[in-house]
């Protein structure tokens, strides 16, 4: 199958391509610049695979949690790309995608993303034998001093939740810490790795019925809330 993922929940732009048993990306570190970087990769690794639009199956992209904005970039671009093509939208869990980027080995994994404003979103897993991932909870917007977790005797931790909050998440773990990155960001690789089961499974979606997911309604503190006056 020909399947393009796009993931632009965080500070990393990235683009995958599938084409048939290989997978090739594109990924830069750029806040601010997802919107005039993404199309120009994706039609980079088209040319690299030598693929037309027409040739994909499917676009997957990873819907949130994570920065308001680039979650509503990277789906409206997966919208809009899916209805010119007439294909489904596969849309997977940012946070599913990060906790891929954990050692592949039998440690539970903390998926955790710096959500501003003094919370982070956050989500365990467990991955399986044949490459997949087993949720153990549901992803959440919390507070780091109110994340609770599973028991689990070994942890791997991965996202910019750890940068920010790593002696508050550090205490809430259940069992061994063996390792943790906070420089790890949700990767188009790893969107594409599950939208590929996810659309074997039968679970496309229409383009219209791909959503973005926030966690939270809330952007910004108030000025109160930041401790400034009112203008």
């Amino acid at each position: 199958m020909n399947l393009l993922a796009i993931e632009t929940s965080t500070e990393a732009c990235s683009v995958a391509l599938v084409h048939g048993q290989e997978v090739i990306a594109r990924s830069e570190l750029a806040p601010r610049r997802h919107a005039e970087l993404a199309l120009p990769m994706a039609d980079a690794l088209l040319a690299e695979a030598g693929l037309g639009r027409h040739a994909l199956d499917a676009i997957a992209v990873g819907r949130g949690p994570g920065a308001f904005t680039g979650v509503r970039l990277g789906v409206a671009l997966a919208q809009g790309m899916a209805l010119a093509l007439d294909v489904p939208v596969v849309p997977v869990s940012s946070l599913a995608a990060l906790a891929l980027e954990a050692p592949e080995d039998e440690a539970a994994v903390l998926a955790v993303i710096d959500a501003r404003m003094g919370e982070i979103y956050a989500a365990c897993y467990r991955r399986e034998g044949n490459g997949g991932l087993v949720a153990l909870d549901e992803e959440r917007v919390c507070a780091p001093e109110a994340l609770v977790v599973p028991q689990a005797e070994a942890w791997n931790v991965v996202g910019s939740g750890w940068t920010t909050y790593a002696d508050v998440l550090r205490g809430h773990l259940t069992g061994e810490l063996r390792q943790a990155e906070g420089d790890r960001y949700p990767q188009a690789r790893r969107v594409a790795e599950l939208a590929v089961r996810e659309f074997e499974a039968g679970r496309a979606v229409p383009p219209e019925h791909a959503l973005p997911v926030y966690l939270r309604d809330k952007v910004a503190l108030t000025l109160a809330e930041q401790g400034r006056p009112a203008p």
